[in-house]
């Protein structure tokens, strides 16, 4: 899971990104508007694989309640 810092981080990157992007499209230079877009498409993908982990915490947590029940269950 993401700690602060992390979010942090990533709002930052996904901000200088979208400037980047902006003033690359307003002054005409490609190459620094590609620059912000490929460091705020980063921003997302990391935001991204933060709720993957997080999907698969949960899962993890249902399938060890269940497996808790059924022991439970078995013993009685």
């Amino acid at each position: 899971m993401a700690n602060k810092r992390e979010k942090m981080e990533r709002a930052k990157d996904k901000f200088s990104g979208k400037v980047k992007e902006t003033t690359g499209k307003i002054t005409g230079n490609e190459q620094l508007e590609l620059k912000g877009k490929i460091q705020s498409k980063r921003a997302d993908l990391k935001e991204d694989l933060d709720v993957s982990e997080k999907i698969e915490d949960i899962k993890e947590d249902i399938a060890g309640k269940i497996n808790d029940g059924i022991d439970k269950a078995e013993d009685k």
